[in-house]
């Protein structure tokens, strides 16, 4: 009878894997802990979805506390839904929940069959290590509510707050705080306490108040090991239990065995024990752990909202465009957004047609019309003309910066950290290695040092530099390019930008400028009436030409402009009080290209009849040309433009003979070429402004788009680059090789420190403690080198910035 109660009471849960008190919860051969867990099992079979018990033995999250009916209700405010949602439109809605209790490869795996459970959901990513998912839903099946509530049935409960309004997390890592304190509490008491045992070897302290110190030593190290070492006992298990050995599983074995063997040391009378040892490594790694945990937090904060998209808005105030950076656009201000701009803030339409493409959010191609008095999201691109909207929110720039992170977009940069974890789950083998082999060696030759030979093993060799390095390092770099305004999607970036041997430029509106140029009229007459309606028409369009076009006429006046059309790389049209207008190439317009001029030629067409064109020479942008001799050297070089070859002997002399200039060319020729490139094994670097070169930047290897003074950003690059810092090219490239370098070196030093620690450690003259000590330590230590080195490599980005762009304000060094 006693086996059987002990065989019941040892019956895990199947779901989550907990004790079960009694058997009586069950499904056939299945035993659950509670209703909860069971209703989830229900819940999984009945939509074939056990397979997520299959991918990790006991994978779910205990569900003994019942969730109150109608917690959601007021989900259902549609006021509060409003501010939740990221994005809507007339099917799909998209929403991004934090889940606290995603853990493991099976929650993965789960949430993204989330379709199954609500054939509303359409599409679900997971983002493991902020436990967020990205959810996109259709309304009419389902709604926010709902999702919610399916969420919550199967155990991964959003955590909504109000909070969640102003897209902000839940406050976290108080606990580690808490687990410090007391952590230091109780190590400097027992420090105090240990005074008699480390002078008691002169027989000046009575056994007795030496027993009593012992005793209170063990009482104080009680909330050391049940409360402040949780972190790190959590942590190993979770590892363990998905058959993953991580870097906390020597750094627990350290901890237990310490505790274990003093407290057998003090209850047999044998000895003091470790137990300052023993909480002096939980305090020091939990200061180590502290350290690591705000180097990621600060990295992630700058990542999601200091590292804006160096973009400018128009903003109608008193009747004039104020060109207006993103940060400081308010709730109720009025947009100017031009064709072809992406729309940065939630708005309602208050004039204009608005033609929407949605394809940066949705993924859909097909444009979406609103009407006046609609909302429109930010992420949507305008394609017909100019319109304003009234902004009804502040700038939506972290859901426009986890759209510019989105996975889908660019999967390479996980490359660097599978990496990481690999280096630590190796690592560990390692460590947990060498300790067997010293704790065999000492047992033969002296039994007494196994003890803290071992434990410093466990301690000096935990990896937590060595995983640091590679992360502080890649995030310091990106501050510092974001302080010189080159903006980076992710670190992988950085490797790749590092690694280029081609680059390939557009030529209007990247060599050249936007402003500046010369521009001559050749045809019929145009008279002051139809320089507005040239004008109203040019200046629907954000390409560098138009601008020219409509600088040339002036300032349009107020006519209407209907049927707006833009063709990439052939040019506009619309009707203009009346007159159907046509502005861009000879074969877009149907004219003959038998007019002589140097530069680009933009024709113009009135109704159908050939007036003139406009022949404009673009200046070269300040510092091009020197920047193109200091290419040239080291780099295959290659300009692709969509205008004519008048300029070519120009820029051959700038380029060298070795350069590829290829003129007239489409979006389609310029993706085309880079597939060329990278198929003969060229690792490409493409630079445009992002209007005609979507498709080329982002089959490119790294694709930068330059802006100058309008909202043209393109989620196709891997960066964005404020134009006049482009003569700082080179120097970019070479920070980021810099970059390699600074993480060999701090990967290099880590090592050197782990393997001297457990040189000494091997031999038993490293003691526990002072190993605890060591390891923060280290972590603090190759920060600092990082941060010294990455400051240095970032001094000389800001001296050539002071050199080559004196005129310039600049930001610090």
């Amino acid at each position: 009878m006693d086996i059987q109660e002990t065989t019941r009471t040892n019956t895990t849960c199947y779901h989550c894997g907990e004790d079960c008190d009694s058997q009586d919860i069950a499904i056939q051969d299945k035993i659950f802990c509670c209703e909860g867990c069971k209703v989830v099992f229900e819940i999984l079979n009945q939509y074939d979805l056990c397979e997520y018990y299959q991918l990790n033995d006991k994978p779910g999250i205990n569900q003994r506390i019942k969730v109150r009916q109608d917690k959601f209700a007021f989900l259902d405010d549609e006021k509060i839904t409003q501010q939740l949602i990221q994005f809507r439109d007339e099917a799909h809605t998209h929403v991004t929940f934090y889940l606290p209790h995603i853990h493991c490869s099976s929650c993965l795996w789960l949430l993204e069959n989330l379709h199954r459970l609500d054939p509303g959901v359409q599409r679900v990513s997971v983002n493991f290590a902020r436990k967020e998912a990205r959810i996109i839903f259709l309304q009419n099946k389902t709604s926010l509510r709902k999702v919610v509530e399916v969420l919550t049935a199967i155990g991964y409960e959003p955590y909504i707050s109000l909070q969640d309004l102003q897209h902000k997390k839940p406050p976290v890592k108080r606990k580690l705080i808490y687990q410090l304190g007391v952590a230091g509490f109780c190590f400097g008491n027992i420090m105090l306490l240990s005074f008699p045992e480390y002078f008691s070897g002169k027989g000046h302290i009575d056994e007795t108040m030496s027993r009593m110190f012992r005793y209170m030593n063990l009482v104080l190290s009680l909330p050391v090991f049940f409360f402040s070492a949780q972190v790190f006992f959590k942590s190993a298990w979770s590892g363990l239990k998905h058959k993953f050995l991580n870097i906390d599983v020597p750094i627990v074995l350290a901890i237990v065995v310490t505790f274990v063997r003093s407290v057998s040391d003090v209850l047999m009378g044998t000895g003091a024990g470790y137990f300052d040892s023993m909480t002096g490594i939980v305090f020091f790694m939990l200061i180590g752990r502290i350290l690591q945990d705000k180097t990621y937090q600060g990295l992630s904060f700058d990542r999601d909202y200091t590292s804006y998209f160096p973009i400018a808005i128009s903003v109608i105030s008193e009747g004039k465009e104020v060109p207006t950076a993103l940060p400081d656009i308010k709730t109720n201000d009025t947009l100017l957004i031009h064709n072809s701009e992406l729309i940065p803030a939630d708005g309602i339409l208050i004039k204009g047609k608005a033609l929407i493409d949605y394809s940066f959010v949705t993924g859909e191609s097909l444009p979406v019309t609103k009407e006046i008095g609609e909302i429109i999201y930010a992420g949507g691109r305008q394609l017909e003309g100019n319109i304003e909207i009234l902004t009804i929110k502040e700038v939506a720039q972290s859901y426009l910066t986890s759209l510019w992170n989105r996975d889908e977009l660019k999967q390479e940069g996980e490359k660097h950290v599978s990496f990481v974890h690999l280096l630590g789950r190796n690592f560990t083998w390692l460590v947990l290695t060498i300790a067997a082999i010293t704790a065999t060696w000492w047992y033969f030759h002296d039994p007494a040092k196994i003890w803290p030979s071992v434990t410093a093993i466990l301690i000096i060799a935990c990896p937590c530099a060595l995983l640091l390095a590679a992360s502080f390092t890649n995030g310091h770099i990106l501050r510092i390019l974001s302080r010189h305004h080159l903006y980076l999607r992710n670190a992988q970036a950085i490797e790749n930008l590092a690694a280029v041997d081609h680059i390939v430029f557009d030529k209007t509106g990247t060599l050249t400028s936007k402003t500046g140029s010369e521009v001559t009229y050749y045809g019929l007459p145009l008279t002051p009436y139809l320089e507005t309606l040239v004008s109203s028409l040019a200046t629907h369009s954000s390409h560098p030409l138009s601008k020219a076009v409509q600088q040339y006429c002036g300032k349009p006046t107020p006519h209407t402009v209907g049927d707006f059309k833009e063709f990439p790389g052939k040019g506009i049209c619309g009707w203009v009080d009346g007159k159907f207008l046509r502005l861009g190439s000879a074969v877009f317009t149907g004219a003959g290209d038998n007019l002589v001029a140097n530069g680009s030629k933009v024709f113009l067409t009135i109704d159908e009849e050939l007036a003139g064109h406009f022949a404009i020479r673009s200046g070269y942008r300040t510092g091009i040309r020197q920047l193109l001799h200091q290419l040239k050297d080291q780099y295959t070089l290659t300009v692709l433009s969509g205008d004519n070859a008048n300029e070519a002997t120009s820029l051959r002399k700038i380029m060298g003979t070795n350069a590829v200039l290829r003129f007239e060319q489409q979006p389609q020729d310029k993706l085309e070429y880079i597939l060329s490139l990278q198929t003969n094994g060229a690792k490409v670097l493409m630079i445009g402004d992002g209007l005609n070169d979507a498709g080329a930047l982002k089959q490119s290897d790294i694709g930068i788009s330059l802006t100058e003074d309008s909202n043209n950003f393109t989620p196709a690059s891997d960066g964005i680059l404020e134009a006049r810092q482009l003569p700082l090219l080179q120097h970019y490239i070479s920070l980021c090789q810099a970059n390699k370098r600074i993480i060999l070196i701090s990967f290099v030093m880590s090592l050197l420190y782990n393997i001297t620690g457990l040189f000494f450690a091997v031999q038993g003259l490293l003691s526990p403690l002072l190993a605890a000590i060591l390891m923060p330590a280290s972590s603090i230590s190759i920060v600092l080198i990082t941060y010294l080195l990455s400051e240095g490599a970032g001094k000389k980005l800001y001296s050539k910035s002071r050199q080559l762009l004196p005129d310039k304000n600049h930001v610090p060094g």
